[in-house]
């Protein structure tokens, strides 16, 4: 059936929470009243990204774009919009100008400087419908792969694409494609997408999955074709209750169109999914600590090497990739190499997904090409910091990740600008801090956050972060001395190195990073005994720190 109009309306866990079934329920049941459920179709999208003003509905074809809508607008939007054809201008995410009496939403400020390749289909299609992945291009690529290219060239096109891998570290997923393609192949191999995510502040994976799990599949499918595997494994945190529903509707259908299973498209190559819940351990994220829950072990990290490419799950060559870099592939593949080059930087092609959260107008999902400032991305996207205040820091990465300063606003944000100043894109998540908090609570939180993830099988991490811990405890509480300060630059040069996984290695790094930026205030809680933000229980401001705690609350 034809419709003259599409309602989509977002149902992500962000928007779900705020009763956006129930506004999906309420279009379905008024459109009949006035004669439209035969002109206007109510559809179930995943996430558009604008997270903090949800619940958010588009209007198609005319793009107008709803936010913060209630149950109680969907009559104006249907009697008004729909039947009417006036657009209920209070509901708008930005008041347009005169000159605009509707307002679009590729032009609204959040999306006009953001470039969509991973993002391409979340908010425009059903989800759940393997139908309108289809009729998005969805599946071409696994298509184009299995009949007009070999295993060898699908590598080589990842290659040349010079895509890097998503989930942190960065490292070229041609090359692990390789790697894991030329292995012993006298037994299985195996193609796992990590989707334990788990860093603090980070949900991109998990709008992903809920707004388009085919592209996730059909790009598993891709690297299992081109490595020689027939099997792959989800191992997502067990918390994710819509992105796994949605998984396993996509696997279902993707099986019933002979996509995944035996002989897929005619080919002789076969290849199917299965989904494995995690605990919510943060160590699990690590490749090799992964590799033993899914087996069924404690998720503890393996010495490397081997690597996971020679000897991975259950002992056999294995290729790991993040939900993003695997949303990535179908489109590389279909528009070839080059075209994704035009993105990003000449190392570092592409776009990239964050999380933007904290002191921003805008918290919510973004896609941006690699090299984007994060000035741009906080005052062109983000709409700034609220209430007047001033930029203080952000955290890149994750709480593994480094600070940038309002100095560094400027620098790219790509792998190698990032590392050169002490930082890192990570998981791809973004806080933002405003000049109300203090930097030693900041990092007293970071602190604890890895001494309670800690699997506890390395000396170097058990040992190290509860000492580091410790020392931010005494910071904060104007107990320590510049020996302490002395002795946390040094245990933290041990944990660069000593700890078996990424965990450990990197406890250390926001510590370091904000005392590179802030010394001042280090030193003003250990020399001056005081915490400038009024916020930590140092002598004389226990009082203020309260004040403060309830501030933040309101």
């Amino acid at each position: 059936m034809l419709y003259r109009a599409h309602v989509l309306v977002c149902n992500g866990t962000n928007c779900s929470l705020k009763a956006s079934p129930e506004i999906q329920k309420e279009f379905s049941r008024l459109l009949p009243e006035y004669g439209l459920d035969k002109e206007v179709k109510v559809v179930e999208t995943g996430c558009f990204g604008l997270c903090e003003y949800g619940p958010t509905v588009v209007v198609f074809p005319d793009g107008t774009f709803y936010s913060g809508v209630k149950v109680s607008d969907v009559r104006e939007i249907v009697s008004e919009h729909l039947y009417k054809g006036r657009v209920v201008k209070r509901l708008l995410y930005q008041v347009p100008p005169a000159a605009k009496p509707v307002q679009v939403y590729p032009e609204v400020d959040y999306f006009r400087h953001q470039v969509r390749v991973v993002l391409r289909n979340c908010g425009f299609i059903d989800p759940e419908s393997i139908e309108e992945y289809i009729a998005r291009g969805g599946y071409q690529a696994l298509g184009k792969a299995l009949t007009a290219m070999t295993p060898a060239q699908v590598v080589e096109e990842i290659k040349a694409s010079g895509l890097r891998g998503r989930g942190g570290a960065g490292f070229p997923t041609g090359l692990k494609w390789q790697f894991a393609a030329r292995a012993d192949g006298s037994g299985p191999k195996y193609v796992v997408c990590n989707a334990d995510e788990g860093e603090p502040g980070t949900f991109k994976d998990r709008l992903i999955l809920e707004g388009d799990p085919h592209a996730v599949l059909e790009g598993m499918a891709l690297a299992g074709y081109a490595v020689g595997a027939h099997q792959g494994y989800v191992y997502i945190r067990g918390e994710y209750v819509l992105s796994i529903e949605r998984l396993e509707r996509a696997i279902a259908q993707a099986r019933e169109m002979g996509l995944l299973g035996k002989n897929i498209l005619g080919s002789g190559f076969d290849f199917d999914v299965e989904i494995r819940l995690g605990a919510g351990a943060y160590v699990c994220g690590e490749e090799t600590a992964l590799f033993e829950s899914l087996e069924g072990g404690r998720g503890e990290p393996r010495i490397k090497p081997p690597y996971p490419t020679d000897a991975g799950l259950f002992g056999r060559p294995t290729v790991i990739n993040n939900v993003e870099t695997l949303a990535n592939v179908p489109v590389i593949i279909e528009r070839g190499a080059s075209w994704f080059r035009t993105l990003g930087t000449q190392k570092t092609p592409g776009t990239k997904v964050f999380t933007l959260t904290g002191d921003i107008v805008n918290a919510g999902l973004i896609e941006v090409p690699m090299g984007i400032t994060l000035r741009e991305i906080i005052y062109n996207i983000g709409g700034g910091i609220p209430n007047g205040r001033q930029f203080k820091l952000a955290q890149t990465g994750g709480t593994s990740g480094g600070v940038i300063p309002p100095e560094l606003l400027d620098v790219p944000m790509d792998y190698d600008s990032l590392a050169a100043h002490g930082s890192a894109l990570g998981s791809g998540a973004l806080l933002i801090i405003d000049d109300s908090h203090c930097i030693v609570d900041v990092a007293k939180s970071f602190s604890f956050f890895f001494l309670h993830e800690s699997c506890g099988k390395c000396t170097p991490c058990r040992e190290g972060t509860l000492q580091l811990h410790r020392i931010m405890e005494r910071i904060s509480r104007g107990e320590a001395t510049r020996t302490d300060l002395e002795n946390m630059k040094a245990l933290a040069q041990a944990m660069y190195v000593a700890p078996l996984c990424p965990l450990g290695q990197t406890a250390p790094l926001p510590l370091m990073s904000t005392f590179r930026w802030f010394e001042s205030e280090y030193l003003a809680h250990v020399v001056g005994k005081t915490c400038p933000a009024g916020v930590c229980p140092v002598d004389g401001t226990a009082a203020r720190a309260a004040a403060g705690c309830a501030a933040r609350e309101v």
